[in-house]
């Protein structure tokens, strides 16, 4: 898949960001997200997944933003990581109006659940305080599109999967895409839990 079949508001980045031609693993995973499949995205660092997966985000919620619920969580493994990937993002979407949050331990949760309630479209957050939070009902999932998990060798390590499946177990219908460097012998609970039709792409 080319940039060419991207929306208008994500191809204007690329061409910002003197990005022109995808990476193998990009020609290779973009389709597969677009035609909404639940995918593993396996490749190794410089491989270009994480742009994949903030260009399958914007394409998904069409770069705009919309209503108040957000429609698409990422969870990552702590706060550094969580405040990169949003510095990544707004560099994409800096001349969108999809709004960002992060969500990790060191902030007050009173104060992300009020954040939360007005109105966001992406959030990326660790686990375990994203589940606190919606164990408070500070955040509604109803309207979830997609379910990422970004660099998902942190969950195999420090056994955080169960957080997210009790999550998804309150979430009717999403995608779910995890990326890593390597594919895990545990991501296969993942598909035991919810990505039983799931794809894999490597690189």
């Amino acid at each position: 898949m080319s940039f060419k079949k991207l929306n208008i508001p994500i191809k204007e980045s690329l061409e910002r960001l003197g990005i022109t031609t995808p990476t193998p693993f990009q020609k290779n995973i973009l389709p597969k997200v677009k035609g909404g499949a639940n995918v593993f995205g396996i490749a190794p660092k410089g491989s270009g997944k994480t742009t994949a997966m903030i260009i399958n985000t914007m394409q998904k919620l069409k770069s705009e933003a919309f209503d108040d619920s957000p429609r698409a969580l990422i969870f990552v493994k702590d706060k550094k990581t969580a405040l990169n990937l949003e510095a990544e993002f707004k560099t994409f979407t800096r001349y969108t109006d999809l709004r960002i949050y992060t969500v990790y331990d060191e902030q007050g949760i009173d104060h992300q659940k009020d954040d939360i309630y007005y109105g966001v479209d992406i959030v990326i957050a660790t686990p375990k305080r994203l589940s606190k939070l919606y164990h408070i009902n500070g955040i509604h999932l109803g309207e979830l599109q997609l379910l990422i998990i970004e660099d998902a060798e942190f969950l195999a390590k420090n056994n955080l999967h169960a957080d997210i499946v009790r999550l998804s177990e309150s979430i009717t219908k999403c995608q779910y895409l995890i990326f890593a460097d390597k594919y895990h012998p545990r991501f296969d609970r993942f598909k035991d839990s919810y990505m039983s039709n799931s794809q894999l792409i490597e690189s």
